[in-house]
């Protein structure tokens, strides 16, 4: 089969090292695989098979005026376009709200069918008047539309045939599930959280409950791996707290497993999510975590008190309480983190690609 997956970029993130696993694993049972965006290749974070046909369009830029906006966006579609024609896929798949919209117009009357897949809460996440409206009109147009919850199943089924709608969830890449032993590689006493240092995923949530269990663990640290436009602030924050000197910052790494695997404590303390792919990758390193039990992801990644803990959404108390009591109890903590370990076997990469080989044997027909 010839496939392309079509994503705006494979900067460091969870949708793209999704985009990176899935054409990776097609290519190397012997699909011909097209992965194409927006932005240059440059910025790529995640390796790719080299079997796989790169695509990169090179026109990624803000623009400053809807009129801007759509110029630049033409000239976007316009390109897809004739990479399609190029490539000649018998189906094209397309990760992200933004880009569904630009693929979807770009693909009319060329008869390829095309999947389009929301990666996070479309109902927590805004997109914009004129992306939200063509989005309600164009998604009527897709062979399939994939979503990672039966929540937000439920937002697709207001203007998308319910026969069309897939739930599929995030696989785990093979990088994680090498070992859900820590022991051996743990360093202390030592907290992790990972992912962009943006507003949505609540880090500065995070670091006001870390502040607030301090003083009765004085042994553990903080570490944050991510990049992002918060930094600064963060790092701000952290100072006013008075936990500066117990908050490790790391760039991005293309290897967050070993880290994961140092560490004693996972924590998400998003605002939002869709499928948390670091949740899923804490639990595959054997991690105990704590998350908040946002809108959607963590409540179907998570057995609550047995692999793991869930806390009210955005309360700070309730995170730093959840937090406290596995820093104090290392039994609790192992326990939780040899029953993560399991997640590989609910969320592996065979279960996920069977249930997309389904979807793309039902757009062919």
């Amino acid at each position: 089969m010839r496939i392309m997956l079509a994503v705006s970029t494979m900067t460091a993130g969870g949708a793209e090292r999704v985009a990176a696993t899935l054409v990776n694993h097609w290519s190397a049972i012997g699909h011909k695989v097209a992965l194409i965006t927006v932005a240059s290749s440059d910025l790529d974070f995640y390796p790719l098979d080299q079997r796989v046909t790169r695509i990169a369009l090179d026109l990624s830029r803000s623009t400053r005026n809807w009129r801007d906006f759509v110029i630049v966006n033409f000239k976007r579609v316009r390109k897809l376009r004739s990479a399609i024609h190029d490539f000649k896929p018998e189906v094209i798949l397309s990760f992200l709200d933004t880009m569904n919209v630009r693929m979807l117009l770009a693909s009319i009357g060329m008869g390829v069918p095309v999947i389009v897949e929301e990666h996070i809460d479309p109902t927590q996440n805004s997109v914009g008047t004129i992306v939200r409206i063509l989005r309600f009109l164009l998604y009527k147009r897709a062979r399939a539309v994939v979503v990672l919850t039966p929540g937000i199943a439920r937002w697709a089924r207001r203007f998308v045939r319910a026969e069309a709608i897939h739930v599929i969830p995030n696989p785990i890449s093979q990088q994680f599930c090498t070992s859900g032993k820590l022991e051996a590689e743990r360093d202390g006493h030592r907290v992790i959280a990972i992912g962009r240092l943006e507003a949505q995923k609540g880090f500065d949530m995070l670091l006001r409950a870390f502040a607030r269990t301090a003083e009765e663990h004085p042994g553990w640290i903080l570490m944050i791996i991510g990049d992002g436009s918060e930094r600064k602030q963060l790092q701000a924050l952290a100072a006013a707290l008075q936990i500066g000197d117990r908050v490790v910052w790391e760039r991005a790494v293309k290897e967050p497993e070993k880290e994961l695997r140092r560490s004693d404590l996972f924590v998400l303390s998003s605002r939002f999510e869709g499928f948390p792919m670091v949740l899923l990758e804490a639990m595959a390193c054997g991690l105990p975590v704590v998350s908040f039990d946002c809108p959607s992801g963590p409540r179907e990644i998570i057995h609550d008190g047995e692999d793991g803990l869930l806390v009210p959404p955005n309360e700070i108390d309730a995170l730093a309480g959840a937090m406290s009591r596995l820093m104090s109890r290392k039994d609790e903590r192992g326990r939780l983190g040899e029953r993560a370990a399991w997640i590989v076997e609910r969320f592996s990469l065979a279960k996920v690609a069977d249930m997309w080989s389904a979807v793309f044997e039902q757009a062919l027909r």
